[in-house]
């Protein structure tokens, strides 16, 4: 898991070969103004996800890891209280693994809650589970889905 403002998303982009679409992306002047939708950015490959949510308390929250995506999350507006585990020291998996959401829930507590505000970003690796949309109020957010 990577944890950092937008401002320093440059040093992130050699980490992997789509980082600097999804980048790109994120970093559009006109991002606020863009509806809330799925956009391609290069096909299945890279495309990003605007939403508004609701935040939900921590008891509520299942972590969740993929296979095929790494996550980048950026909040836009509120602060998503994001949990994290290691996937590998998830025990407690909810159900199977579902190839066409590219999700696995699991039941275990996170390990550890992190604080991301508007600006800040978090990349999730498909051997993070995270726990995202913990928070108070309205959580505004863009969530890229970097093909692994």
């Amino acid at each position: 898991m990577i944890l950092d403002r937008l401002s320093q998303a440059g040093r992130y982009a050699p980490l992997h070969a789509r980082f600097a679409q999804a980048f790109a992306f994120l970093s559009r002047t006109d991002l606020r103004q863009l509806p809330l939708a799925k956009y391609e950015i290069d096909g299945d490959r890279v495309y990003a996800m605007i939403s508004r949510s609701p935040g939900r308390v921590r008891q509520q929250a299942q972590l969740e890891a993929h296979r095929k995506y790494i996550d980048v999350q950026l909040v836009l507006e509120g602060v998503d209280q994001m949990g994290w585990k290691g996937l590998a020291d998830c025990r407690q998996a909810a159900g199977p693994y579902d190839a066409a959401k590219d999700v696995e829930l699991f039941l275990d507590a996170a390990d550890a809650w992190i604080d991301v505000g508007p600006g800040a970003f978090a990349i999730f690796y498909p051997d993070d589970a995270h726990a995202p949309l913990v928070g108070q109020g309205e959580l505004y957010k863009v969530v890229v889905k970097v093909a692994v």
